[in-house]
């Protein structure tokens, strides 16, 4: 089972405030197969300081996480997770940035479980998500769940499977860059194409029934929720088509007027 190595990114700027409990949720992992690829965007604040008594701290450890740190000027979010792509060694990546974390110290063993109980090596690993506060209190259950068999195609619902609950295969991963022409829903669009890919191979995804991140929801798609609903307008236009998107955003406008 530790044969599979799963890569963790973290994306840091000034984050200081929230990343310890990330830092300290892929430490706690029972999994010694861990690869976690910290990059940093030239913090001023005490992030580094924090990834340094980290490293510390696994290295004392002795659990066999490797931990890599890159911190240097970026062109935000998405070319940090494209650098964290070109740096990964392990055989699933999954992007679990600063304030977010993993919800149990054995998070990564029962995925690993599941994965050689498949008897394969799926594209997609993916499961739920449960929504934190800036604090790391747990607010609710994300409101959009995984359909049970997820194909790209499922994403015209919205985005059903959070970028933090994805784990996709490496080779897969690798051959699909983020898009750096969306500035927020870049993690929409590479989740998708990622899907495609598979589809195109015939590789299964896996659907892990369970909850495998706690979301802060203070991110930058909060921050800017109306730029980002329209940069996700546009995801949606290139896959699915401008008349199949204008129908679907339509009904879930009369789905929302009827609820309420």
């Amino acid at each position: 089972m530790s044969e599979i190595r799963i890569t963790y990114v973290t994306i840091t700027y000034n984050a200081a405030k929230v990343l310890k409990r990330t830092l300290d949720s892929v430490l706690e992992q029972d999994y010694p197969n861990i690869e976690h690829l910290i990059i940093d965007g030239a913090s001023t604040d005490d992030t580094l300081k924090l990834v340094n008594d980290y490293i510390a701290q696994s290295n004392a450890a002795e659990n066999g996480h490797q931990i890599q740190v890159t911190s240097e000027p970026d062109k935000g979010i998405y070319d940090a997770m494209n650098k964290g792509l070109r740096c990964l060694t392990g055989d699933y990546v999954c992007f679990l940035n600063a304030g977010d974390f993993l919800p149990s110290l054995n998070t990564a063993s029962r995925i690993v479980q599941q994965v050689t109980a498949s008897g394969g090596t799926p594209a997609v690993l993916y499961g739920d998500t449960d929504i934190v506060d800036g604090e790391g209190h747990f607010l609710h259950h994300r409101r959009l769940a995984p359909p049970e068999h997820l194909t790209w195609k499922s994403f015209r619902q919205g985005m059903l499977v959070c970028h933090q609950a994805f784990y996709a295969r490496a080779d897969f991963a690798i051959a699909t860059p983020y898009d750096m022409q969306y500035r927020y829903s870049a993690d929409v669009d590479w989740c998708i194409r990622v899907m495609k890919a598979a589809a195109k191979e015939n590789v299964p995804l896996l659907n892990l029934h369970m909850v495998v991140a706690y979301y802060t929801q203070e991110g930058q798609t909060t921050l800017h929720h109306r730029e980002s609903l329209l940069e996700r307008y546009r995801v949606m236009e290139h896959h699915y088509g401008r008349v199949q998107t204008l129908l679907l955003h339509c009904w879930f406008a009369v789905r929302a007027f009827l609820k309420y």
